[in-house]
């Protein structure tokens, strides 16, 4: 049978996996804030025409370059971001040899619902009935 996904996850490896998503959201958050608060100091002076070098574009290109990173392994992992804001991924998995999205926020502590590919959270279904 022909899979979208390469990589397709149990439940108890995706589990396995959320400490190091929610650090990876965790580090993002905190990119991206850093990140908006060099473009509210720069932007005004980018627009004037002033040069800007030193360590605070450096910094935020460094910041931007990890985020770009951080997305870059979710991709690997063919873990997809639906929600960046929200941390909500789709973990890809077979059920029933059907691919499906293990369906995943940052807020929950465990995987408990799925969807399938072409679906998305409002249309999730309990992994346990």
């Amino acid at each position: 049978m022909d899979y979208q996904y390469t990589k397709h996850y149990s439940v108890e490896e995706a589990c396995d996996l959320l400490p190091t998503l929610r650090n990876w959201f965790e580090e993002i958050d905190a990119l991206t804030d850093r990140i908006r608060e060099f473009d509210e100091f720069l932007a005004p002076r980018t627009n004037q025409g002033e040069d800007l070098g030193g360590t605070a574009p450096n910094q935020m290109i460094r910041d931007m370059a990890r985020v770009h990173a951080i997305l870059g392994v979710f991709h690997e992992r063919d873990i997809q971001i639906m929600d960046l804001q929200k941390g909500l991924v789709g973990i890809p998995a077979l059920l029933d040899e059907r691919e499906v999205f293990l369906c995943w926020e940052r807020t929950q502590p465990d995987i408990t619902h799925w969807h399938p590919l072409n679906a998305g959270y409002d249309d999730r279904k309990p992994l346990w009935s």
